[in-house]
């Protein structure tokens, strides 16, 4: 008799794409109700109540443009290219998410309080996508795609979520009517306020030069300060998430750690150039702390800042 041995199955690999049905699978939580009747052909809809905490994750990417719109609590939503670094949005009810990312990132998060962390996702249909952009845009409409949003806030976006949130649980499924002119609503007002030459963004490895030099400009004015990446990237008119992404391509650095380099290029003009004490020195360019001020500085140098002063 010849004895079989099951070995215990693994989960298979996450793809680098999936569809908007077979992305539920990869996010835990539990789904409350889902947009699939006859109403809703321009645009899938999805609740879920998320889990209070989320480990880090691979999020396939999916071809349909996506918001994800919080309906209740709130949460600090990390997410990160593979292999880069986490960058934080602190989102509430009324934020969202936009992306049409052409590859898989990682996301992560961790809810506030005892509310429950709900979410809509709302996917519309590449075929309604591409016929408010023809009609808006004439020959143009071929190269545009979407910018990537995270945690925006819109309140033309909410109304009209909000709006279709009622039809999800109306009798019948929700007028087919009333949905797809929301449906197509959005998709004008996608266009419209988020859409972006689909060659300019595919050829668009670093940020211009001249938002580079106002976030070199405005880290260098504010050496003294916590770094703050959400402030950068306001400066700049971008998402955290997506100006951190543009400036590593740009200086082969992080802004975080770009950041630090300027404090210590500071530090090194002032013990060369002044008679201030290294205690002041480590202040003014944020270090409150002369242990670590020196710790940074050495890790940066190789000397502490007494032995750069004496050379």
């Amino acid at each position: 008799m010849i004895l079989v041995l099951n070995k215990p199955s693994t989960p298979p690999p996450t793809p680098e794409r999936t569809s908007p049905i077979g992305l539920e699978s990869y996010i835990s939580g539990t789904t409350l109700i889902s947009g699939d009747g006859p109403a809703w052909k321009d645009v899938f809809v999805q609740v879920f109540s998320r889990n209070h905490v989320q480990q880090p994750f691979l999020v396939p990417a999916v071809a349909e443009p996506l918001i994800v719109w919080v309906m209740s609590g709130s949460a600090t939503v990390e997410e990160r290219d593979l292999g880069g670094e986490w960058e934080a949005s602190r989102v509430s009810v009324g934020d969202f998410f936009l992306t049409r990312s052409p590859a898989p990132y990682e996301m992560r998060w961790q809810a506030d309080g005892d509310q429950p962390f709900q979410v809509m996702h709302l996917y519309v249909s590449i075929a309604l996508f591409e016929k408010v952009a023809r009609e808006m845009l004439g020959k143009a409409s071929g190269n545009v795609t979407l910018k990537d949003i995270s945690g925006g806030r819109d309140t033309t976006i909410s109304h009209i979520l909000s709006l279709l949130r009622g039809e999800l649980v109306a009798e019948n499924g929700g007028s087919a009517l009333f949905v797809e002119g929301l449906a197509q609503s959005l998709a004008v007002h996608l266009v419209r306020h988020y859409g972006v030459a689909d060659t300019a963004a595919r050829a668009q490895t670093a940020l211009s030069g001249s938002k580079l030099r106002r976030a070199i400009a405005f880290m260098a004015a504010r050496l003294d300060q916590p770094f703050d990446l959400n402030s950068l990237a306001h400066e700049v008119g971008m998402s955290a998430f997506h100006f951190s992404r543009l400036f590593k391509k740009s200086t082969g650095v992080s802004p975080s750690r770009y950041f630090i380099r300027q404090r210590v290029a500071k530090a090194q003009q002032l013990l060369q150039e002044t008679d201030a004490s290294i205690i002041e020195i480590g202040m003014t360019v944020g270090y409150s702390s002369p242990s670590h001020f020196a710790q940074i500085f050495r890790r940066e140098t190789g000397l502490s800042p007494t032995d750069y002063r004496r050379g």
